[in-house]
């Protein structure tokens, strides 16, 4: 049976890749996508979002969400998804968003759903934690809070703090005491998954549909991160997806995960207790590490089902 999901996410050169790969695969019955600022100001978030779906001709209603986090606010990446967070490519607009704010939603859903759902969060995670933390009993509806956030060791934004970890660290914190299981995609696993124009290449070659060509457009759009050597750019964000339809292709390790909150140049990390050093309680599974060609294998196929 398909798996009950809400993605929640900010489009993003990574998350379209990833809503396009979950669309486009008959594991998931994704109930709604929902949108916060992050990579870019919600004011382009939630049109990319609305694009891409109508791109893939999918059905799934699509709802702002937070233009904000918890406490301050947020700043793009632009030097990595452009102005516009999809790197200047021009999709056909897509319709309105649907009726309903983010978290109103996520709890309307949870409420009247007949199985678990799985919460999918590619983004920020403000939408996710003000839907929990506003009625914490819907914690019970969800079968396992699946993240793209964190790292173990180095940051992206900061030398201390992943990019969606530290947007929204107190929304972070919220999910790791929802008491729900807690997979993390941390920027260790993500730089396996690193999109060369090798790949690009290989992709391109598997059809000529429109989604298909604008996630290659997309991804080549990405500057080659000096991080990783200049080699590529990490697709990050379809990770989390990939290890909901195909786990096998990952292998994850049980963790103490917590989030710094403080003020200064560690807020933002997540401290991720890897061998048990601190004896704190197992509250997380973090995956490390990935079968990059089977990944990129399994993006191409569904990429190249959709119209």
């Amino acid at each position: 049976m398909p798996i009950p999901v809400i993605i929640d996410c900010d489009p993003g050169t990574d998350d379209a890749v990833a809503l396009l790969l979950a669309f486009a695969s008959p594991e998931l019955s994704v109930l709604a996508v929902t949108v916060a600022g992050g990579n870019a100001g919600l004011h382009r978030t939630l049109p990319n979002a609305l694009a891409l779906t109508a791109l893939a001709a999918s059905p799934i209603p699509v709802h702002a969400g937070a233009d904000r986090p918890l406490l301050g606010r947020f700043a793009g990446e632009p030097g990595v998804h452009g102005d516009d967070g999809l790197g200047g490519v021009e999709l056909p607009p897509g319709g309105a968003p649907a009726p309903g704010l983010a978290a109103d939603v996520i709890r309307d859903l949870l409420r009247s759903a007949a199985e678990p759902v799985t919460l999918i969060g590619i983004g920020p995670a403000t939408n996710l934690a003000v839907a929990l933390t506003t009625e914490p009993a819907l914690a019970a509806k969800v079968a396992r809070i699946v993240l793209m956030s964190g790292a173990w060791a180095e940051g992206n934004v900061t030398p201390a703090a992943e990019f969606n970890a530290w947007s929204d660290p107190e929304a972070l914190s919220i999910l790791l005491d929802a008491g729900r299981p807690v997979v993390f995609a941390t920027l260790e696993l993500t730089a396996l998954a690193l999109v060369t124009p090798a790949r690009i290449a290989a992709w391109r070659a598997l059809g000529t549909g429109h989604c298909l060509q604008a996630a290659c457009d997309i991804q080549a759009s990405v500057p080659p991160s000096p991080r990783l050597g200049g080699q590529g750019a990490p697709l990050h964000d379809p990770c989390a997806v990939a290890w909901l339809i195909r786990p096998d292709l990952f292998t994850a390790r049980p963790c103490s995960v917590r989030v710094d909150l403080g003020p200064g140049p560690s807020r933002g990390r997540t401290l991720i207790d890897r061998w048990g050093r601190t004896g704190a309680p197992l509250n997380a599974t973090v995956l490390e590490s990935l079968d990059a060609d089977g990944f990129f294998a399994l993006l191409g196929q569904r990429l190249a089902n959709l119209p």
